[in-house]
């Protein structure tokens, strides 16, 4: 009996990967073997990289409150120590946006906030 082969469904499997390899440079895009190790390099660095982006997103928005109490006399710890005390419900995502965006609504807040001290 002659070997049975599934080109249906090899055939799906290369265009699937060809296809997440579609913009590569040079043979990237048109080689299955090459693409297939470029695809898997591209998905651990964009898995990486998600998380990477979280953290500098964090980093960013705690510079940006810290540039912004250092005007009323606190440092960011300070400032986020006694917000924490006072039970503040804001995450440091709406405090930043704050001190860039609505200077006056900050003050208010760090106001609130230096009187707990």
């Amino acid at each position: 009996m002659p070997r049975s082969v599934n080109s249906v469904a090899s055939r799906r499997r290369r265009k699937k990967l060809l296809k997440l390899a579609k913009g590569y440079w040079g043979s990237r895009n048109n080689v299955l073997t090459v693409a297939k190790h470029a695809i898997d390099k591209g998905l651990g660095y964009a898995y990486r990289d998600r998380k990477t982006k979280k953290r500098n997103f964090r980093s960013l928005w705690i510079i940006r409150i810290n540039a912004g109490v250092r005007d009323f006399g606190m440092s960011y710890s300070q400032f986020i120590g006694l917000a924490n005390k006072k039970g503040l419900g804001l995450n440091r995502k709406v405090l930043a946006d704050m001190a860039m965006n609505e200077p006056d609504t900050f003050k208010s807040i760090v106001e609130q906030v230096k009187a707990t001290a």
